[in-house]
């Protein structure tokens, strides 16, 4: 058996896996949606939902809309490329603004510049309430971060829209318990198994397209705390600190105050790869300002209603 094919029956196996825990949300829960950012991982979540629900010889007509939780801080391309694909699919997109929490105080912000990527966990919440879902689709992976690697692939959360990581359901034999009460929710992560380089394997094999930015181009940069920090409106020079353009792109996408871009000259997905498979540092660590805070970060994070 050769290295390609090897590889492929690595991602048929994640593929045939996504696709029945995606029907299973399908078959279980009475008003799901999809988390759609239009980044990498949103980006193979909604290629394995087509396929999950994709008929020979009809329109694909996708049971379930898809969601942004829209910080207002987001890389232009990546907007826009989201758009295109909804556009393309014909599908529902809802967007919860945290503009809009901002406006109504349910966010408080210190200052304009602050990063919104921990506000998101509030607006989220309130779609939710507001459409009536019961269960959220999305793209996040357990070798991201540690408490993500905690979490089951159903994630139960309470009528507060907390997770409870001492108060999780087996999942023996891939049987998934998605019975709730009403306002309870369920996060549901039909790629939690895959890895970064999983992702991009799939990306090049299945020739899916990206947001720009995820492949190497010139930015102006700043160092910073072991990051380069993008010159932004939102993420301006500091006193003394002196910017460089360098050749860079994004290994994940989120709020530009708190999304760094790595130093690549990767141009393919297949350059990616490579460059992904000698990386001895997570994505999140090497890209996100907002995880440096502490080690607890993210699961203070998840506990509040963050997905």
């Amino acid at each position: 058996m050769t290295t390609q094919q090897l590889q492929d029956g690595h991602l048929d196996w994640l593929e045939a896996e996504s696709i029945y825990i995606i029907r299973e949300v399908i078959a279980e829960c009475s008003n799901p949606a999809l988390l759609f950012s239009g980044g990498k991982d949103s980006v193979v979540l909604l290629a394995l939902a087509r396929k999950a629900f994709q008929l020979e010889g009809r329109d694909l007509v996708l049971p379930f809309p898809l969601v942004h939780i829209d910080t207002g801080h987001n890389y232009p391309e990546v907007i826009e490329f989201r758009d295109n694909q909804v556009k393309k699919l014909n599908a529902k997109l809802v967007v919860g603004e945290v503009e809009e929490s901002i406006a109504k105080g349910t966010v408080v912000l210190r200052k304009e510049t602050d990063s919104r990527n921990t506000a998101q966990a509030v607006t989220l919440l309130e779609t939710i309430e507001k459409h009536g879902f019961d269960a959220l689709m999305g793209g996040a992976r357990r070798d991201e971060e540690k408490a993500r690697a905690k979490e089951r692939i159903f994630s139960f959360r309470d009528e507060f829209g907390q997770w409870d990581p001492k108060a999780q359901r087996p999942e023996l034999w891939s049987l998934y318990n998605a019975k709730l009460h009403k306002g309870e929710n369920m996060r549901v992560f039909p790629i939690s198994n895959w890895t970064e380089l999983d992702i991009w394997q799939y990306i090049a094999r299945e020739n899916l397209e990206l947001p720009e930015i995820y492949y190497a181009h010139e930015r102006e940069v700043v160092e910073r705390n072991g990051l380069l920090v993008p010159i932004t409106q939102f993420t301006p020079k500091k006193n003394g600190e002196t910017s460089q353009v360098r050749s860079v792109r994004f290994r994940t996408v989120g709020d530009i105050s708190c999304t760094c871009p790595v130093a690549s000259e990767a141009k393919t997905p297949l350059e990616i790869i490579k460059e992904t498979a000698i990386a001895e540092i997570s994505e999140r660590s090497a890209t996100r300002m907002d995880d440096k805070v502490s080690e607890a970060a993210m699961e203070q994070r998840k506990k509040q209603g963050y997905f």
